[in-house]
């Protein structure tokens, strides 16, 4: 029944500062960007290989506890093929990166790091 994912939905506190984050940051592809008046809300759709993340702006949305293990969507995870290429482009870029761990029952390596709104982001080695 299902086919995959089609996207990943984020609504930011500072709309230009997370897609600054998302499209160069991340390097995701913008595929569209639009303003919906109506809404007064921006949308932007990146690239993220085989789904899609949509950022969105709207006025004073109000904070959604993340962390400590809190219900709900616990992380986002993006596969790459080079992890530590991956991290030191990312921490040159000025982002901090959780110590790289290995997965017990995968034996895959992976970090964690956030988003401008601190929204944990993995970073998952194939």
């Amino acid at each position: 029944m299902l086919a995959g994912i089609h996207h990943v939905a984020v609504i930011c506190s500072d709309y230009a500062r997370s897609r600054r984050f998302y499209a160069e940051v991340l390097a995701l592809p913008v595929i569209r960007e639009v303003y919906r008046e109506e809404r007064s809300s921006w949308k932007c759709d990146l690239d993220a290989g085989n789904a899609q993340i949509e950022l969105f702006s709207f006025p004073d949305p109000p904070p959604r506890p993340s962390r400590p293990e809190a219900q709900g969507l616990r992380h986002l995870a993006f596969v790459v093929d080079d992890l530590d290429g991956a991290v030191r482009r990312l921490t040159g870029l000025g982002v901090d990166c959780e110590e790289v761990r290995v997965d017990p029952y995968t034996d895959r390596r992976f970090t964690f790091f956030a988003d401008p709104d601190g929204l944990p982001l993995e970073l998952y080695e194939a």
